[in-house]
């Protein structure tokens, strides 16, 4: 794990999602790139002025944040991006390989009833990035316990499993698998990857209608400190993928969840 980005955005929370993303690059040693994205009007009628104004605005938020976090010797790199948001992930992943983008769950103007709000959603639903949603407001904790769910168990690429195994060999993580049976699942989803059991403390298949119901079932058995969930097409959120913003009703977790990105 190399280098982590951290979008910064309206949030009061950017100072403490950049902090906790600083404290795990330093133990994984990994350099922190943390990326603020103004979107340039066109530049006829005058508006490059306004454009210098947006791009200024841009840094200054960048220099805001970086003030109030504490680097602990990590190399933190700032950059403001014009263009859409999206886009611009997009350009630094091409140019700079991201190994984990931590994000903040929403801005500060959305509503209490969100969990995750536009911006943060769109970055979740079509990033194909390994990504860390840290709670509003949470320090870094080494991550002693990590409760991996899923409905298809054949992960063919060693590679998509790779932020978990870094967690593991960094934190000495246990992962306890959740394996959901659902009235969706195939012969073929109910396997279990050789690669997977190489990295399971425990394993519980359990029938649910959903992967997240399975996993509001058993969170409290397994008291873990942080959720593993995987991006498929037709996985984890299937009905909270039609829609970037999700609602703290339809999903929420107070542990940070790892989204791996591994796709149908």
């Amino acid at each position: 794990m190399k280098n982590i980005l951290v979008p910064i955005g309206s949030s009061e929370n950017a100072v403490s999602n950049l902090q906790y993303a600083i404290d795990l690059a330093k133990v994984v040693e990994a350099t922190v790139y943390v990326v603020s994205v103004f979107q340039e009007l066109s530049k006829v009628g005058g508006l490059s002025k306004v454009n210098t104004l947006l791009k200024e605005e841009s840094e200054d938020r960048l220099e805001e944040v970086l003030s109030k976090v504490d680097k602990k010797g990590v190399s933190v790199i700032a950059h403001p991006i014009k263009g859409e948001i999206l886009e611009g992930i997009n350009r630094v992943n091409q140019q700079i390989p991201i190994d984990l983008m931590v994000l903040a769950p929403r801005s500060n103007s959305i509503k209490e009833g969100v969990f995750l709000g536009k911006t943060s959603g769109k970055l979740l639903k079509h990033t194909n990035l390994p990504i860390l949603v840290v709670p509003e407001g949470a320090s870094f904790l080494p991550p002693k316990k990590i409760m991996m769910a899923f409905k298809n168990g054949n992960f063919e690429n060693d590679q998509l499993l790779e932020p978990l195994q870094k967690f593991i060999r960094h934190f000495e993580s246990e992962v306890h698998v959740l394996h959901v049976e659902t009235p969706e699942s195939t012969p073929e989803m109910l396997g279990v990857s050789h690669n997977v059991k190489q990295l399971q403390a425990s394993y519980t298949q359990t029938q649910n209608a959903t992967t997240f119901q399975a996993v509001l079932e058993h969170f409290q058995g397994f008291q873990p400190d942080m959720i593993c969930v995987v991006r498929r097409k037709r996985g984890f959120f299937k009905k909270l993928w039609e829609k970037n913003e999700i609602m703290k009703k339809e999903f929420h977790t107070s542990k940070p969840l790892l989204v791996l990105p591994v796709q149908d």
